[in-house]
């Protein structure tokens, strides 16, 4: 199958839930032991395993974040951009942010290589 198999879908729709769920073992299992991820909350990225787990237990001892994958659009070129409803709630559970944006995930023999969040396209996604 070409870049877009079912396979890639579900390591990305496993990593997400393993996320929401604050899984950060199954998470990472999802993952290249040298991931690049971004710090969307802080700004900047970190590498690897244990860099991931500790940006993550930061974040979530400041924010609730809640993201769930709407869509999923391979590129051609191994990628996959990825629509994303995400709700950021405060630790009182005040909503921060509602909104769709887009993580675009470079795989490599079955694992996450890397994310980024990036802009969505204009048309055809979102509500």
């Amino acid at each position: 199958m070409p870049d877009q198999s079912p396979p890639e879908i579900d390591l990305l729709r496993a990593a997400y839930a393993a996320f929401n769920a604050r899984d950060i073992d199954a998470a990472l299992a999802t993952m290249t032991p040298d991931v690049a991820w971004p710090r969307a909350f802080k700004g900047g990225s970190v590498r690897g395993h244990q860099e991931v787990h500790a940006y993550w237990t930061q974040q979530w001892c400041e924010i609730d974040p809640r993201v769930e994958p709407v869509s999923f659009h391979p590129d051609g070129a191994g990628g996959i951009l990825v629509d994303v409803h995400q709700v950021v709630r405060g630790l009182d559970g005040a909503v921060l942010g509602d909104d769709h944006v887009g993580h675009r995930f470079a795989i490599e023999n079955g694992l996450i290589r890397a994310m980024e969040v990036c802009p969505l396209p204009s048309s055809g996604h979102g509500e």
